[in-house]
């Protein structure tokens, strides 16, 4: 008997040791793929994140094709992952989803590429918590223009968050303030388990391995944007 029991044992290991990204959905994987695109787009262009601003990020947000629309009562809403840096490397990505309300008289629809540079820790940690409403609970202002640029502006200084927006191809700013991020429980339910916060993956505190939909996006992160413009070091 001892046999059995000792394969039962092995399979339920194996089970529990099973990567829950295999659940992802295709939704999700499209959600992946389309905010390493723009990360690497963003990066990449001449008046995009500068290197300097880049560097001194702790996490980074990206929401691909923010809708904002409307017709008297409108708002924004999208959905994104998001990284921690760490000391080797970034963190497997959780996912997150923005919702900004607004009224008055307003028609039309526009989609908006959004990426979030977090400063420092206090940032990272309001947006982990579960849900912070940008400009009340968390500090946030425009980013900084300029792969080149290397002087430190006052918001860069003092802001918990810097964004950068991008609305057919050119920067453009957006208000944020008012909105609402969060993690998405029900995606990361299914990409790391039920019992695994958002938090745990994002800081670290949970050891598990990046969802191999996720190599495009960490590549993204990871890659020397230098390397592929010409740009010298």
């Amino acid at each position: 008997m001892q046999a059995p029991n000792r394969l039962l044992t092995t399979v339920t290991a194996l089970l529990i040791a099973t990567p829950a990204f295999a659940a992802l959905s295709k939704d999700d994987v499209k959600r992946l793929n389309e905010s390493a695109t723009v990360l690497s787009e963003i990066r990449n262009a001449p008046d995009g994140i500068p290197d300097s601003t880049w560097a001194k990020a702790e996490c980074v947000v990206v929401i691909p094709g923010l809708k904002k629309a409307g017709f008297i009562v409108g708002g924004e809403f999208g959905s994104g992952v998001m990284s921690c840096r760490h000391a080797n490397g970034w963190a497997p990505p959780v996912f997150m989803h923005l919702t900004k309300g607004s009224a008055g008289l307003q028609a039309g629809a526009q989609s908006i590429d959004l990426v979030l540079l977090v400063m420092n820790r206090s940032g990272a940690d309001k947006l982990l918590s579960n849900k912070v409403t940008l400009g009340a609970d968390a500090s946030i202002a425009a980013g900084p223009v300029g792969r080149a640029a290397s002087a430190a502006t006052d918001a860069e200084m003092t802001a918990e968050m810097l964004s950068y927006s991008r609305a057919k191809g050119l920067f453009a700013g957006i208000d944020l303030s008012g909105g609402s991020l969060a993690p998405d429980d029900g995606a990361n339910s299914r990409a790391y388990g039920s019992n695994v916060s958002a938090r745990d993956v994002a800081l670290g505190t949970a050891t598990l391995a990046t969802p191999a939909a996720a190599k495009a996006f960490t590549n993204a992160l990871s890659r020397d944007v230098r390397a592929t413009s010409g740009v010298k070091k």
